[in-house]
């Protein structure tokens, strides 16, 4: 859906169109989903927020002001039900992730390219092991990593989305990649990567 249809729909539901919201949400629905699976790792979960956010979108959509696009701003309200749904459960950072069907996505975590983890068994495991390595992050650094690998969100949209200064997240964004990359590859039995300071390159 182009920025233009978005505007258009927005505006007719602001006029009374009653279908324009659905059209919406069933254009978001699928990448809402994304966001709140990878963020919460459980699909009845992921599942229950992403009808919560849906409901936020619906309510806030009249006081939607355009100075985000709003795909930004929709991924702001759902990963701030997300952070709330966390928050109300303390889950343990170590709890471990449930493996179940993930949405379309592209894991590129922590070495700025798309991995290529094979085919089979390979390739699950090494899904596995990319949701328990997320569920050890902290949820910020978790929703960084989905905003920026997976959703490929550029740094600005990630800033506006957690509405924190763009240096920040360019820096923040570089850490949790480090975290990411050493654990993961603690598991694959890489020796870890250690970044001499100040070389610091954002992709």
């Amino acid at each position: 859906m182009t920025p233009l249809r978005e505007l258009q729909l927005v505006e007719a539901h602001r006029d009374g169109d009653g279908e324009a919201m659905g059209e919406l949400l069933q254009a978001y629905q699928p990448r809402i989903y994304a966001v709140c699976y990878r963020m919460l790792g459980n699909v009845e979960e992921a599942r229950d927020i992403t009808q919560d956010s849906m409901v936020r979108v619906i309510e806030g959509l009249n006081s939607y002001d355009g100075r985000a696009q709003l795909s930004t701003w929709v991924i702001r309200v759902t990963m701030n039900c997300c952070l709330s749904s966390l928050r109300r459960k303390r889950l343990r950072r170590h709890q471990p992730l449930e493996v179940a069907p993930e949405p379309q996505s592209r894991d590129r975590i922590g070495s700025g390219r798309e991995l290529q983890p094979g085919a089979g068994v390979e390739r699950s495991e090494m899904s596995k092991q990319v949701h328990e390595v997320l569920a050890r992050l902290d949820p910020q650094t978790r929703g960084l990593l989905i905003l920026r690998d997976i959703q490929e969100l550029s740094y600005q949209q990630v800033a506006e989305v957690l509405e924190v200064p763009l240096g920040t997240v360019k820096s923040r964004v570089f850490r949790a990649r480090l975290a990411f990359r050493e654990d993961f590859g603690a598991m694959w039995g890489e020796e870890p990567h250690r970044q001499r300071p100040g070389n610091q390159e954002a992709s």
